[in-house]
């Protein structure tokens, strides 16, 4: 007891508690497992946390506060594409196209969303107060107006992505953009290393790009002059906010996705909602995968894409499949009744996630291959069957298949057949569990965990005044300057003038030669 006092005290030492503002109020829950660790651990660690957000936590540490914002649910309708009245059943946006889905879902979705979040009236009141903070961190996701509010309060900017490399951001910052290797968020680019891959990689990097610097800001700004008072002139633009970031902690990590040259101010923390899990599951799950004499196969699509929205023809070739099996199956069935099924299926509405892939009896996790999801197989040294349905997913599975954990079964190609194929050679091939949990270890190989990561960068940022010297300089230069273009066109037109002169004197000393010989011809006739 004397010794954890002592350290404790010795905390003291070297850090002093700070004002964080935090903004994290997607209402989207996935995203919100993989955030709220960094808010409840920066308040465990004495810091003053305010965190904005739409989901309430009731067992938090006394420094943790939270701007709750209006009911927004993930099953908003405003969070899949507007005020349209409607929220499409997901499945549905498998054949839609990358354009489609930016739009729709990331820009007119994430307008109207950020729109309900800044006119919630516990965000109003809170914006309408005399706060200082020492720190400003939000999400990064179609939400740049609350940006500002870093500059409202004299603050350095920190971002968080759920989400791995992010392409515009690398475009904003300088970073690097290795588009060879590193594939558009978005995209789904089966070969991306090929020349059409590599085409296709630039083009919608480039598109969204565009739309985003050239409207959506311009709309996000419109809803921060209407909705945030009192802020400081002269206003800084959300680009320049974006540009001017001094952190950017992203949901990734090199042991599983491509290895990336980053700034010293872009920081991987992939896996940091389950660096301190100490959750534990409840007594009816645990009796089930304890007590599974064959293993268990988990399945879950997610917290939008509800399995039981999927078609009858295709619903029952997973029954009938999954009836087949000497595995328990723990399936996350959103509905109360999915009709007679066999014994070994048991369904729930929910799952604790991450503590049902911890679980050694779990052999495969059928997923719809978000990062979150994957990232806790990843963990977990678990084999994963994907069935991509938009987003991110499809790229995050196709990481899983290329490494050896992972096998895509495309949508429209589900059927008992391809179904049990799958399953089959997972489950039996000892190499996906073997290859999982190689994987698992080196996610795992660190010198401090995810969350202890993300915990150090913002307190240095804190300590150091928002640490300007880590962010790239060549951002004070334009973009031809800063990619050498203007030298190397340059260093262009010298060499080709150099070749022009070289072969004018080359062509004239061929022509004194040609003359000379002809004159000597010349003279040998006239003699």
């Amino acid at each position: 007891m004397f010794k954890e006092i002592l350290f404790l005290l010795s905390l003291g030492c070297y850090s002093e508690a700070a004002n964080i503002l935090y903004i994290i109020p997607y209402a989207e829950k996935s995203h919100y497992i993989m955030l709220r660790p960094i808010g409840l651990e920066l308040a465990k660690r004495g810091h003053n946390v305010t965190v904005i957000t739409s989901f309430k936590e009731t067992d938090h540490p006394s420094g943790y506060h939270q701007i709750m914002v209006d009911d927004v649910g993930s099953d908003d309708k405003t969070a899949f594409g507007g005020n349209d009245g409607s929220r499409p059943n997901l499945f549905t946006t498998v054949d839609m196209s990358t354009e489609t889905i930016l739009w729709k879902f990331l820009w007119v979705g994430g307008l109207a969303l950020t729109e309900n979040y800044l006119k919630s009236k516990q965000v109003q009141e809170f914006l309408a107060k005399d706060n200082t903070f020492d720190m400003v961190i939000s999400e990064q996701f179609a939400q740049e107006a609350f940006y500002i509010l870093a500059h409202k309060y004299n603050a350095p900017l920190g971002l968080v992505s759920t989400f791995g490399n992010c392409m515009k951001h690398n475009i904003v910052t300088r970073n690097p953009l290795q588009m060879a290797t590193v594939t558009f968020e978005w995209a789904e680019i089966p070969e991306p290393t090929t020349f059409v891959g590599r085409l296709k990689n630039l083009y919608y990097s480039l598109y969204e790009y565009a739309y985003w610097k050239y409207w959506f800001l311009y709309e996000q700004e419109r809803l921060m002059t209407k909705y945030i008072p009192n802020i400081p002139q002269p206003v800084p633009s959300l680009f320049e906010m974006q540009k001017n970031a001094s952190l950017l902690l992203m949901n990734g990590h090199f042991t599983f996705d491509p290895p990336t040259a980053y700034l010293p101010n872009i920081v991987e923390i992939g896996g940091a909602h389950l660096s301190h899990s100490k959750s534990q599951l409840p007594v009816d799950l645990k009796k089930i995968l304890d007590e599974a004499p064959h293993g268990v196969v988990y399945v879950s699509l997610g917290s939008n894409v509800k399995s039981a929205e999927l078609p009858i023809e295709k619903k029952n070739a997973f029954i009938k499949v999954f009836g087949s099996l000497k595995e328990t199956v723990l399936w996350k069935w959103e509905d109360d009744d999915l009709g007679p099924i066999p014994k070994n299926i048991v369904t729930r509405k929910w799952m604790p996630q991450k503590d049902v892939l911890a679980h050694p009896n779990v052999k495969v996790f059928i997923s719809h291959g978000g990062l979150i999801g994957t990232q806790e197989a990843t963990y977990n040294g678990v084999p994963i069957i994907g069935i991509p349905i938009t987003g991110d997913q499809y790229n995050n599975l196709l990481l899983a298949q290329n490494i050896g954990f992972g096998r895509i079964l495309r949508y429209h190609d589900i059927s008992e057949e391809t179904l049990g194929n799958n399953l089959k050679e997972v489950l039996k091939d000892d190499s996906f569990k073997n290859k999982a949990i190689e994987i698992a270890d080196r996610f795992k190989d660190r010198p401090m965990n995810a969350l202890d990561t993300a915990m150090f960068w913002i307190e240095y940022v804190i300590r150091n005044k928002g640490a300007n010297y880590m962010k790239n300089p060549a951002m004070d230069l334009s973009w031809v300057a800063a990619n050498m273009l203007d030298v190397y066109t340059f260093v262009l037109f010298v060499v080709l003038i150099i070749i022009f002169v070289a072969i004018k004197v080359v062509l004239g000393l061929i022509n004194m030669v040609g003359i000379g010989d002809n004159r000597v011809a010349q003279k040998r006739k006239r003699s």
